[in-house]
């Protein structure tokens, strides 16, 4: 086992192609904080955590084995070998030596935040994610709200059996993604936005691919409402070049996903004088659009990003991925056929012409 580590890398101190250590989602994050958009504070549990907590027990010759004969035919057989690996994983201690440093992190998290017990958001973040050809964005897991070193833990764990849930033994990416299990899971510890209003905004428009335009989805609350598709958000349409609001759908907004003591994160019930309410101010949609422009130039290609509002309408950027679908399309041109400069050349040299014909010399 190697015990040199890093098990624990913070966003703000890795290093520049790191992707490897830090899986897609927090190398990305790690790009963002170091360039100064506004990301939470958060640290991430590296490949090698897991890489030590698998050369245990044999455990890494059992994942190799799930993967080799998982059948994507068999559904029956994947829920069976998922759920045998799965318990085999989350009933094995992590490694003291990573345990600690996970502690350790948290509590410099929880000093930082000014809170015993800061609560956490604990994200997947693979290092398939990123893969040409092969993206993994939404077969692995989040979870929300975690508060305690111990719950860190064990769902830093759970994060790691994500590699192995029926979702991913059955996808197969263009030319597949083999040793997944050996490549690993890094797995981003970030603290929690209490947000006013949260969502995702695509840096070209998503149904279109017109990338002269930046539209943003939001709703109330959290943004797991918006990412799963569980409440029908409001969507603005931005001029990506005026900063001009284009279009504002304000949707009926029923329910929003937010923590609350006792109970958990989950879906709660919108009281009815805000469900019709736009959740975001045009000045604050503007703000949106001009952040998601930096991000774009920064990142030099179409972007999917995920931001929360707090209740001080602060903005904060909580994920950048590229975006997927159109940007690895051809970009039309603005204009087909002939350019203004062409018609305007046109018209003068036809002008000419006629006045050749009617004088026998142009001029």
């Amino acid at each position: 086992m190697n015990q040199n580590g890093p098990y624990v890398v913070w966003l703000e101190q890795a290093e520049e192609g790191s992707s490897s250590l830090l899986g897609g989602k927090c190398s990305s994050l790690a790009e963002m904080v170091q360039a100064g958009f506004g990301v939470p504070p958060a640290f991430a549990v590296t490949t090698r955590a897991y890489s030590d907590f698998m050369d245990q027990d044999g455990l890494l010759d059992a994942a190799r084995k799930v993967r080799a004969e998982s059948d994507p035919e068999n559904l029956d057989e994947i829920e069976r070998a998922s759920s045998e690996i799965t318990q085999r994983i989350e009933s094995t201690p992590m490694p003291p030596v990573v345990a600690e440093a996970v502690r350790a992190a948290y509590a410099e998290l929880c000093e930082r935040a000014g809170v015993d017990a800061v609560p956490v958001a604990v994200r997947s973040s693979g290092v398939a994610e990123d893969l040409a050809g092969a993206s993994f964005a939404g077969q692995y897991e989040t979870y929300l709200w975690i508060t305690g070193a111990d719950a860190v833990i064990e769902h830093v764990r759970r994060c790691w059996t994500g590699l192995f849930g029926p979702q991913v033994l059955t996808y197969r990416p263009e030319g597949d993604t083999p040793g997944q299990e050996e490549i690993g899971m890094a797995v981003g510890v970030q603290q929690m936005v209490a947000a006013r209003a949260a969502g995702v905004m695509f840096t070209l428009d998503p149904v279109t691919g017109d990338r002269s335009k930046i539209v943003i989805e939001g709703a109330w609350g959290l943004g797991e409402a918006v990412v799963s598709g569980l409440v029908t958000p409001d969507r603005y349409r931005v001029d990506k070049v005026t900063l001009e609001l284009l279009t504002s759908e304000v949707a009926d907004k029923a329910q929003e996903f937010r923590f609350e003591p006792g109970a958990g994160v989950g879906l709660r019930d919108v009281p009815e004088p805000r469900r019709t309410q736009a959740c975001l101010a045009d000045e604050q949609v503007v703000a949106l659009a001009m952040l998601a422009k930096r991000i774009e130039r920064h990142r030099g290609a179409p972007q999917d990003i995920e931001w929360a509002v707090d209740e001080h309408g602060e903005v904060h950027v909580l994920q950048v991925r590229p975006e997927t679908v159109w940007s690895r399309r051809a970009a039309k041109p603005i204009a087909t056929g002939r350019t203004a400069m062409d018609m305007v050349i046109g018209k003068f040299m036809a002008g000419a012409a006629a006045t050749q014909d009617k004088t026998g010399r142009t001029g």
